[in-house]
């Protein structure tokens, strides 16, 4: 008899649904848990539960006990991050040939470090296509996917266009060319919804700079609803630029601003360019400098701003009412 049923108290039973320990793995004492093994960072519980089933296959876990597949992740047929984001690509040669095949690249993430002679003219693609080459520590590409070779590129979720496609679009139509600007919009959602609203207005298409603004990447589609398939979007180097392009073929370039005319009451019809402002900052200095005119919208409320994306369907309408006239 035990010594604590000899002192009354209940006996001990022994647990016999205990797993190997350490010493049966060769392990020695007090060390780490092994690498590699199906029981790491599994609570004990759960732990037992497994060991039962490995030991006998047709004995079913314990009533509460949490079942689990510990198989690894390829083998238990887990979904690979590529396929999830079709948007992600990941290692040299996916992106090389990428950038030959012409497709949109919005960004490139280079682990920082000494370049191969690969590497390097991968880089060079990237600039010469436009996308934007960011210098990152390595940690975050493998918080990203792991198996990156170096480099992680996010494509376009659709081909962007040009801003003469987007004067044939109006040409095909017979209409004055009506286009939206975009300076600085970061949020991919508002991105989306002012591309979405743009099209629903008869909008031919939409200008976006490449630096320092969202791209067309899957949040942006998805708040889009399709209208990317539906709407030219072109991508530019420098937005006041492209507005000297458009004023030099007869556009009017029409800027927000918390100053300006009256939207619900000035004249917005003819060819024309809306320029809608980032969410925290509106337009910039320089390229509300080169608009036109500038328009407000009338604050009764006490917030003295919209969301960039209500703004700029509220504004996008009176274009379509000034037309309808």
């Amino acid at each position: 008899m035990r010594n604590d049923e000899r002192r009354g108290g209940a006996p001990r039973v022994r647990n016999e649904l205990r797993g190997p320990s350490r010493r049966d793995y060769g392990a020695p004492a007090g060390s780490g848990p092994r690498v590699g093994a199906i029981y790491r960072d599994v609570p004990r519980a759960q732990r037992v539960d497994a060991e039962v089933r490995a030991d006998d296959p047709d004995r079913r876990p314990m009533p509460g006990r949490w079942e689990g597949d510990f198989r690894p992740a390829r083998e238990r047929g887990a979904a690979d991050p590529i396929s999830e984001n079709e948007n992600l690509l990941a290692g040299r040669n996916p992106i090389r040939e990428a950038l030959r095949a012409g497709r949109s690249v919005e960004k490139l993430l280079v682990a920082k470090g000494d370049l191969s002679g690969a590497a390097r003219d991968i880089i060079r693609m990237a600039k010469e296509a436009g996308a934007v080459v960011q210098t990152v520590d390595r940690s975050r590409l493998d918080q990203i996917y792991p198996a990156h070779q170096g480099m992680l590129a996010y494509v376009a979720a659709v081909d962007y266009a040009s801003v003469d496609d987007i004067f044939d679009r109006a040409a095909e139509r017979g209409e004055e060319p009506f286009i939206v600007l975009l300076d600085g919009v970061t949020d991919p959602h508002n991105l989306g919804a002012i591309l979405r609203t743009a099209e629903c207005a008869g909008a031919h298409g939409a200008i976006l700079p490449e630096r320092r603004a969202a791209g067309l990447g899957p949040t942006a589609a998805k708040a889009a609803a399709g209208a990317l398939d539906c709407l030219p979007i072109a991508r530019v180097k420098n937005l006041n630029r492209a507005i000297d392009e458009l004023k030099s073929r007869g556009v009017w370039v029409i800027g927000t601003a918390m100053e300006g005319e009256d939207a619900l009451t000035a004249d917005l019809s003819g060819p024309l360019a809306l320029v809608i402002g980032s969410e925290g900052d509106g337009v910039s200095r320089l390229t509300l400098e080169k608009c036109d005119r500038t328009l407000t919208l009338p604050m009764r409320g006490r917030i003295e701003s919209l969301n960039a994306s209500v703004a700029a369907g509220i504004l996008m309408y009176e274009v379509v009412r000034a037309r309808a006239r």
